[in-house]
């Protein structure tokens, strides 16, 4: 049953390209952006920043944007600001701190649910790989193999919190147990889990978190979160110059200080989805669980929709989900639905979506993939209803 308290209407109010229309059914591959986040950020630019570090204000504005966005990702994943690692983008932090943590002589533990960028910064690395299958049938990823896989030479355990084109929550607790009982690291793929509702990260067990502000309605900036005193035991390449203290080494080049100020923006839009008091912690994790009842109520309307449809295959039945849906129509490509979709005012992805290697467990990586139809907070039932009366029409 949907939830009447969300305010669904007032929080669609607050992002201007839904006025386009269309039903943005596309979030997992990045949401859109909010009006205090586009206002945070147009108002960096016009107060005037420069890089940090300078004997002017321009300059001690880029500071303070850093700091507030630091205070800000840890608020939203329960870390510490000192230990939040900016960049580009998760794959670039990845690939980043791949290199200083494990090399030849390791082993590192990857699974097959993961998107790409938690799979092949590892395997480059030069250490030992060894892999957590999934069951293709349910989309689930069985805990009980890491038994095996983790050993004395584990350096590290790669996983998702959440699939990126099935859904499936892993128990990634019960995974971290064990790794952390063989004296290895956790590193987790939080992209996809974070914009579905609250996040622990120390619940979660994870030593290393990576999260996406563009998924969870910011800007295009990365973050890596851990503890600062395991930051320091790690020494990444950089520049002679460039600053040695944690976690500045781990960030290359000049910050873009103003959608910095956007990604603080959005964790505050997230913090406020619904009426709260407290700190922006409390109002966080408040507004993540009333936001993550809606999307669900939302998709089971959707996944039962299309599971009735028999010229529809839906691959996955996890146990604990974010609202994603991935599907095929019969004689219909991924690509062909995705169009006539379009066609009708309904954005979804199609492709492997960088599911790289589940797409090639279910099959289908090399016949296209899927569909991937994914709900955000901003996501009604009206776009749900669209969807299915669209796919209904191919059958």
């Amino acid at each position: 049953m949907l939830d009447p308290t969300f305010p669904i209407e007032l929080v669609r109010s607050s992002y201007p390209a839904l006025a386009d229309g269309f039903a943005y059914l596309d979030g997992a591959a990045g949401t859109q952006t909010p009006q205090p986040v586009i206002d945070a950020v147009s108002a960096a630019y016009r107060a005037g920043i420069g890089n940090v570090g300078g004997a002017f204000p321009a300059s001690d504005r880029s500071g303070a944007i850093v700091a507030a966005c630091r205070a800000a990702v840890a608020d939203l994943v329960g870390g510490h600001p000192d230990g939040v690692v900016l960049g580009p983008n998760m794959t670039t932090l990845t690939y980043r701190l791949a290199r200083a943590i494990a090399g030849p002589g390791d082993e590192v533990v990857v699974s097959r649910l993961d998107h790409d960028a938690n799979v092949r910064p590892w395997t480059q690395t030069g250490a030992t790989v060894r892999w957590a299958e999934v069951d293709p049938v349910t989309g689930e990823l069985p805990v009980a193999q890491y038994a095996d896989l983790i050993g004395e030479r584990t350096r590290l355990v790669a996983v998702t919190a959440a699939s990126n084109i099935l859904g499936t929550r892993p128990d990634v607790a019960a995974i971290a147990e064990l790794a952390h009982c063989a004296g290895a690291l956790m590193y987790v793929d939080g992209v996809h889990a974070t914009p579905h509702g609250p996040v622990d990260m120390r619940a979660l067990g994870a030593d290393f978190y990576a999260t996406s502000a563009y998924k969870w309605s910011g800007p295009h900036i990365g973050a890596v979160v851990a503890d600062p005193a395991l930051l320091e035991t790690l020494r990444p390449d950089k520049l002679a110059s460039s600053p040695d203290t944690v976690p500045e080494r781990f960030e290359t080049g000049t910050a873009a200080f103003a959608d910095l100020a956007g990604v603080t923006a959005a964790v505050d839009h997230l913090a406020a989805l619904v009426p709260g008091t407290g700190t922006r912690r409390e109002r966080l994790l408040a507004s993540m669980s009333a936001a993550e009842e809606h999307e669900l109520a939302l998709f089971a309307v959707l996944i039962e929709g299309l599971e009735t449809m028999p010229h529809v295959t839906v691959y996955g039945k996890p146990a604990r989900r974010t609202a994603t849906a991935y599907f095929n129509v019969a004689g219909h490509t991924p690509r062909q639905v995705a169009e006539h979709l379009a066609g009708l005012g309904v954005n979804v992805w199609n492709g492997h979506n960088y599911a790289w290697e589940l797409t090639g467990a279910l099959g289908i990586r090399d016949s296209g993939g899927a569909v991937r139809a994914g709900l955000v907070h901003y996501n009604d039932r009206s776009d749900v209803d669209r969807l299915l009366d669209g796919v209904a029409r191919l059958g």
